[in-house]
Formats: structure tokens, sequence, C-alpha cells
């Protein structure tokens, strides 16, 4: 039995490896969208597969996946792994939701019993195929799937994948390169929790995790205890590349004898036949980070405080696809799946809530020839719309809720590849009006220095209506997305000439409340 001042001890102990090695991972990764913006997560896991820690970095879309992944993983391979080992997938029914964003599972042994496991997914910058836009036609158009296999088996490299995984890509040094922080900051968080189970005299995590997970399940059943029981629901709808109109619906079933959260999407969009569409995990990831960060955002992320959301989807919806949908740009409709959550969520806690912001980043990404004749590939990079407004507060400028991924500093961008950025500055006056106001989105304006062709996926999203405000409060702007100043709306990846400029304005934030409600 663990007292519980010995549980704190250890739990900030556990908090503080994952979270330094987490920054360790960020800081010598080589994908900007990594090291830059932050788009990844960290986590450490018992012999059962239960998420127990996660890192203070990361977006909730792939920290929530990366508690699933990690299970399907540990389940799969039980009784499989030796020292040395380290597991991988991109699978995306199995993991984050599209090939870029690859788990990396490394076994921890002490001696030769496994006592945990730590994982990461990052966004890599290139998995070959179509790239990060939405224009496939199907799932293996997209580019290279691995299945769950032994990344290094006993120490050694699996030489048969990594050969396949070079020939496939575009950009193998890059790749590798972040599979190799991915590898050793597991190695460094493996000898570090293998030391805090020495000098604290426990064979293995099991107890101190059987702790944490039952104190966090049930602070987050009494939380949802004090709430009215209920069903309440909320809808959102937006347009996405190639003219679509997507909607969301959300029924939020609050049980508050049982602690218990169901969110049901039924009645939502079906799927679609462009990459936009989202598997359960992620919709999931981005279900649960909207009620926890809702209800009590400093509750420990974990499997035991997640135990008592239930997320459902019909199989076959654009939040529930199905084998083999294009599901690439799944972002593009995943970072939606809050505002339905978040505007059912108002009839109960409307304090605690925010207005519809510009929902998902806009996702931008290159290829070319340098002048050089070299062959470049951009990593991701994202431009954010404004957030909305908050009950007591104006929503943040060219912020994006929900993922929380940072934008690509400009230098680095134009340090990386032939690209000129000729404007970056705030939409001022884009945010909707209301008791506060929705925040402002921005206005990026670039080109390529090439003298050949080049192409451009690009996933930007609210290019008709912009979001929606709440409680009486206006909406915000919508974006445009402009080529050689003429609006564009495709799903497909533009072949552009040098010289093209393309200039993107992201939709402000909603307003929260009446604007007179100030008088």
């Amino acid at each position: 039995m663990i007292d519980s001042i010995e549980l704190e001890i250890l739990w900030s102990n556990l908090i503080g490896i994952v979270t330094e090695r987490a920054k360790a991972l960020q800081r010598i990764a080589f994908s900007p969208v990594v090291r830059e913006a932050g788009d990844l997560a960290y986590a450490l896991f018992d012999q059962r597969g239960r998420m127990v820690a996660q890192a203070n970095t990361g977006t909730p879309g792939h920290i929530n996946s990366l508690a699933i992944a990690g299970r399907h993983l540990i389940g799969m391979f039980e009784g499989k792994c030796e020292p040395g080992d380290v597991l991988i997938t991109n699978d995306p029914w199995l993991s984050a939701g599209h090939f870029f964003d690859i788990t990396i599972l490394t076994p921890i042994f002490r001696g030769e019993r496994l006592i945990a496991y730590v994982g990461s997914t990052i966004h890599h910058t290139d998995i070959g195929g179509y790239g990060i836009g939405a224009g496939a036609r199907d799932v293996h158009e997209e580019g290279l799937w691995i299945p769950p296999l032994k990344f290094y088996e006993r120490g050694q490299p699996n030489r048969t994948l990594h050969t396949i995984i070079q020939r496939n890509v575009r950009t193998p040094d890059a790749v590798f390169g972040d599979f190799s922080a991915q590898v050793s900051s597991g190695q460094a968080a493996a000898s570090h929790l293998v030391a805090l189970c020495e000098r604290y005299g426990h064979d293995d995590i099991e107890a101190m995790s059987d702790a944490i997970i039952e104190r966090s399940e049930e602070a987050m059943r009494n939380v949802i205890r004090a709430l009215p029981a209920g069903t309440f629901h909320g809808e959102s709808s937006f347009d996405v590349p190639g003219d679509k109109v997507i909607t969301l619906k959300s029924a939020v079933t609050i049980d508050n004898q049982s602690g218990t959260i169901i969110v049901d999407f039924t009645g939502s969009s079906e799927q679609t036949d462009t990459g936009i569409n989202v598997v359960l995990n992620y919709t999931h990831a981005y279900s649960t980070f909207a009620i926890r960060s809702s209800l009590n955002p400093e509750l420990p992320n974990n499997t035991g405080s997640l135990a008592p959301i239930q997320v459902r989807a019909p199989e076959g919806s654009i939040l529930n696809c199905s084998y083999p949908s294009p599901v690439n740009a799944r972002h593009v409709v995943g970072m939606y799946v809050p505002m339905p959550i978040l505007k059912a969520l108002h009839q109960v806690i409307p304090d605690k809530v925010l207005a519809e912001g510009s929902g998902a980043v806009w996702t931008m990404q290159v290829q070319g020839v340098q002048a050089t004749g070299e062959a470049f590939t951009s990593a991701m990079f994202n431009y954010s719309g404004g957030m909305g407004a908050r009950a007591a507060k104006r929503g943040l400028d060219a912020t994006c809720y929900p993922t929380g991924v940072a934008a690509v500093p400009v230098e680095i961008l134009e340090a990386a590849m032939p690209i000129v950025f000729e404007r970056k500055e705030l939409r001022r006056g884009s945010g909707g009006a209301g008791h506060t106001q929705g925040g402002d989105g921005q206005i990026i304006k670039f080109r390529m220095n090439t003298k050949a062709p080049w192409w451009l996926n690009a996933v930007p999203s609210r290019l008709k209506e912009g979001p929606e405000g709440v409680g009486g409060g206006e909406p915000g702007a919508h974006g445009r997305f402009l080529v050689n100043d003429d609006p564009v709306s495709s799903v497909r990846k533009l072949k552009m000439e040098p010289g093209d400029v393309v200039v993107l304005e992201t939709p402000g934030g909603g307003g929260y409340g009446a604007a007179d409600a100030t008088k």
C-alpha cells in the first residue's frame, strides 16, 4: 500500500521523467512541426497497457490517441517482447488516425523482467504517397502503412523494415532523424524509470499505477456527479474544401449516479470520398479533451480520468470512418469535434465553455525542386484562426482551439526551403462581436522562389461561413484562400508556377453573449 506522501513523490517523478524526455525529443527532432510547433505526445504505460502519466506538452489529438495506440500495441505483443525491442505502427485505425503520425513504443525491462512501456507519437515530415492533403481516393494512395511490428529487435534495427521505409519516403534522412529522436528518448526514459524503482524499492510501477489511476477515475466521476443529469444536444456545421458542408451532431448524456458521460455523434455526416475522414480513436481523443478541459483541467490525463467518458459514432460516419477511407487530412474535421460538445455543455456549465473557434488549423505542405536540382518536401506548417470567446475573456488571436499546436516560425521555413513570406499579421476585426469578442484570425502571404513548377497541398475550412457565436454572440469572419488574387476551394493538390502568390486569411472566432450585455 502506498501512502499519500509517497504517492505524491512518485507521481512527481513520473511526470518529470515523461516531460523531460518529451522536451528532449522535441529539441532533437528533425521535423520543424515537431521541433518548433510541438506536434507530439509522450506517455508512460503500465504492464496492462494503461496510460499512467503523460508529458506536460503535446497536442490532445496525439495524447489521447497515444493512450489507445499504446493499449493496442501492448495487447498485440504481450509475452513477445525482449530487452532492446522497440515497437512501431502508424495504422490509422489503431493509433492517431493518419500515416504521418507514427507511434514508437519502448518496452522497459528491469533485468529480464518487463515492468512498463514508454511511448511517443509525432508527426513525421514525410511518409511517401500523396502527402498531407485530402485528394487521395483511398487510404492506400496516402502513403506507407506500417502495421504493428518490431522496429528494433533485442537492440538491433529491423533491417527489412528500415529498408522498406527508406525506399518509400522522399526524405529518408529527416524521417530517420525523427525515428532516432523517438527511440533514444524512449531508451533514456527507460533508464530513469528503472532508477526510480530502485531508489524507492519498487519492483515495478503496478502499485503506483493502481493508485494513480483509481484516484484519477474517482476524482473525474465526482466532478460528473456534481452536474445535472440529462441529455444535452449540440450541432456544428462548416464548409470544407470541395464545397462540401459537414455537420457534426452530439448528444451528451450525463449520468450523475454512476459519474459517467456518454458522447454520441449519431446524425453526423457520412464519411466522404476525400481524405478528411476521421477514425474513432481521433474522435475519442478530441471528445475527451473537450469534456476534461471544461470540467476539471487540473486532473491528471490518464486511463483513469478518461474512463468515465464514453464516445460513440456510427460506423461509416465521418467520425468513425470505415476502411479503406482516405484519412490523411483527418484533422480538418477532427478538430471540430469539440464544437458541438461545447454547445451541449453550454446548457450545463455556460461559464466554462467557449464559443466556436476557427476550427482546424489551415495546413500547408509544399513540394518541388530547389535551384540546385535537389527535391524538397516541407513538413506540414499550420496557421490558426481566432479562438472562440470565453464567458469573461475575449478569444485568443491566431490561436487554434483545440489543438494547441504552434505555428512554425517563418524564419525556420525560409531557412529550410525556397519559400518567401511577404506578409504575416493579425486580421484585425475578424473576431465576432459580443459581450466578449472572438479572437482575430491572421493574414499570410507567401510565394516560392523556384524556377520550376511546384505543388501545394492546402486544406483550409470555413471559407463560406464563419464560426458561430454562443449565447447571442456574433459569428466570426469566414476565411479566404487566394492564389494570384483568385479564390480557391479545391481538395486536390495544386500545381503552382514560379511567381504564384498564395494568400491565406484565416477565420475569426465567434463572440460570447450579446453585445448589449455590457451596457
